[in-house]
């Protein structure tokens, strides 16, 4: 495996990155098993490109495209908490009525983006090369996140969500509204896939409809690698934790992919994803079942 490729499979960790952190608010935070991340991911990358293709500047395409997703997620919330549809379901319809929406967006199944101006080429300096840059500049990003929810969970609104996720009976006899927390967490979490992909379809020069396909497999194994190597309920360190744990996910299938005594191919990856992942589930139980024995 050549540098390089371990340098790309930075970057697009660092992307889904963003991804993982949504999936760990909505998953660990909300205990709301969401799916419209795959449908939220796409409509991210979707907006930013349909925006920077019609002449908009692709800081003020990624910040719409954040907001879309975030409207995404909110409905998910509004359909459960106060059309009473199972959680579940209720992302799987805002995910399923997502696919036409991002069509009916680009107007198109993909719009490319080659020629035109993104993030990461506006922040370019001429002495620093784009595949070099790409990630340092993902990097950034991801740590702002990461530094902005763990300020925002420890204010009294963001003790209002993980209360709602944690015991909701508990903090309905609080007096908060944890309907009204359910769909703000949820809006926080889409509202992040949605910025990830935003940044993918940007750093990767386009927008496909078919590009949200397993995204929320991709968040569930990122949050899985990394409690695994971080056993820590503490917000500060889950949310390291998910960070380290996308980016340790793409090197180990870019790894995986470019091992030639392996023999694995592209379409291998979701055989690669569901080992890892299973790996990566059945860690905890061996280290329990070590130290009992000694």
């Amino acid at each position: 495996m050549t540098w390089y490729a371990l340098w790309g499979a930075v970057e697009i960790g660092l992307v889904y990155a963003l991804v993982a952190l949504g999936v760990l608010i909505s998953f660990r935070i909300l205990r709301f098993p969401d799916l419209t991340v795959d449908g939220s991911f796409p409509l991210g990358a979707a907006v930013a490109a349909t925006m920077v293709s019609a002449g908009f500047d692709p800081f003020s395409a990624s910040l719409v495209a954040c907001v879309a997703g975030g409207l995404a997620g909110a409905l998910t919330g509004v359909l459960n908490v106060h059309l009473r549809i199972m959680d579940l379901l209720a992302s799987i319809l805002v995910m399923i009525a997502l696919y036409s929406i991002n069509l009916r967006i680009m107007g198109a199944p993909n719009v490319p983006l080659i020629t035109e101006p993104t993030v990461f080429s506006v922040l370019q300096p001429e002495s620093v090369p784009d595949h070099l840059l790409r990630p340092l500049v993902m990097a950034a990003i991801v740590v702002l996140m990461k530094l902005l929810l763990d300020w925002l969970f420890g204010t009294q609104w963001g003790l209002s969500i993980r209360g709602a996720g944690s015991n909701p009976r508990m903090a309905r006899a609080q007096g908060v509204n944890t309907g009204a927390m359910v769909i703000s967490g949820l809006a926080i979490s889409n509202a992040l896939c949605a910025l990830g992909g935003a940044l993918f379809a940007q750093a990767q020069g386009g927008a496909d409809i078919s590009m949200g396909i397993g995204t929320i497999v991709i968040g569930l194994a990122a949050v899985i690698v990394g409690e695994s190597l971080f056993n820590s309920r503490k917000l500060l360190v889950m949310t390291l934790a998910v960070i380290v744990g996308a980016v340790l996910y793409r090197v180990f299938v870019a790894l995986a992919l470019n091992a030639d005594f392996i023999g694995l191919q592209a379409q291998d990856l979701n055989l690669v994803t569901a080992v890892l992942v299973t790996v990566a589930l059945v860690l905890p139980l061996l280290r329990k079942r070590l130290k009992g024995r000694v």
